[in-house]
């Protein structure tokens, strides 16, 4: 019990920024004399830090407390469809440091030896009592990697070693710390949840877009994930311009503008270098949002049909001002749209940005250790 309620006060002061024992009291039920037993001892465990006292009318001075970023630090490795990156975190979910590669296809052998070579030199580069306080490392990859070997233009049998590859325990055994896997789009939404707004909406619907578009669905301030993969939302079947219906994937997915580039003869490679600075051409770019934002409309018009959604976040692998272009245009095509009989979400940028796999992929061991649900 004592352990839940330290998590409780730390998921409280994490949501709240920085928050005094009067306040916790309340908002947990708790006694104020457990609470100051709680915090104190967080204090001497070097997971919270003390603020300046803050004087009222009477009474003694209250002292917010708010959470040390050296407290804990996380390892987050992101496995995606052209580049794997590991992210070292503290306990804020600022990135402090990270390694990087880019390829044509994923393969398990490489992805392990980038992930237990990088872990290795990340933690080097750490002082002794900052390593003493890493919790863990948690993946966030596609699952059925080997599903999409055509669409990533990939003989098959390069990508069946998946199908036998066990990531998670393969790297568990190469270092000392616990490791923790999620499909990379619902990591992504976590991340949205942990490192969001305090009081952002308590539903929500989610998309990140990346090579492929994922997303996830969050009701009462959780992610929901049914039986294992709820709110996938990529084989969301929408209607496009020809006539026809496809999966919101072919529509979508960053890899729809990688192909057009390719096409029109150019390297799209440097997409995937760094989502700030797009080298492409204006109109390539304005054909994929159009198509883009007509698909998402639709599913967020069929996913409301199901949830009265009262927000849907966008985010993904993109300069900010794409995606700011990308929600205007489905903010557009949203109201083309019928909704008698249902309401319209509020449409938002995701806060957490391009980062939002590998910080999702952070915060597994952080939320497993240090996190109370909401």
């Amino acid at each position: 019990m004592r352990a839940r309620n330290e998590r409780l006060v730390l998921s409280l002061v994490r949501r709240h920024h920085a928050l005094a024992k009067s306040q916790l009291a309340r908002m947990t039920g708790l006694s104020a004399q457990t609470v100051s037993v709680i915090m104190r001892q967080l204090e001497a465990d070097g997971l919270l830090l003390r603020g300046e006292p803050q004087r009222g009318k009477v009474g003694q001075p209250s002292v917010p407390m708010r959470l040390n970023p050296d407290g804990a630090y996380f390892f987050g490795l992101k496995v995606g469809r052209r580049s794997t990156e590991l992210v070292l975190t503290d306990f804020l979910g600022q990135v402090r440091n990270r390694a990087r590669m880019t390829y044509e296809y994923p393969s398990p052998e490489a992805t392990l030896d980038f992930a237990t070579t990088s872990l290795n030199n990340l933690m080097a580069d750490m002082d002794p009592a900052a390593r003493n306080r890493v919790a863990g490392t948690g993946i966030a990859m596609p699952f059925y990697l080997w599903d999409w070997a055509q669409t990533l233009g990939v003989p098959k049998d390069k990508m069946d070693a998946w199908r036998t590859t066990d990531l998670q325990a393969n790297l568990s055994a190469s270092c000392d710390m616990p490791v923790y896997l999620q499909n990379d789009a619902t990591a992504a939404c976590g991340a949205e949840l942990v490192f969001g707004p305090a009081d952002g909406p308590q539903d929500f619907l989610y998309f990140y877009i990346g090579y492929f578009i994922g997303g996830g669905v969050v009701l009462n301030g959780s992610i929901f994930s049914g039986r294992g993969n709820a709110g996938a939302l990529g084989p969301l079947p929408v209607p496009v311009s020809s006539g026809s219906v496809k999966p919101l994937i072919d529509v979508a997915s960053l890899y729809i503008l990688d192909r057009s580039v390719a096409d029109e003869g150019q390297d799209p490679f440097g997409m995937w270098e760094t989502p700030d600075r797009w080298s492409l051409q204006d109109k390539q770019v304005e054909r994929w949002l159009d198509n883009a934002a007509q698909g998402l409309a639709y599913a967020i018009l069929s996913s409301c049909s199901l949830i009265d959604f009262e927000c849907v976040k966008i985010d993904g692998w993109m300069p900010d001002s794409v995606k700011s272009r990308l929600i205007a245009r489905v903010g557009l095509h949203l109201s083309r749209l019928n909704f008698t009989g249902l309401e319209k979400p509020q449409l938002s940028a995701g806060s957490v940005g391009p980062d939002a796999r590998a910080l999702g992929a952070a915060s597994l061991p952080l939320s497993d250790r240090y996190l109370v649900e909401a």
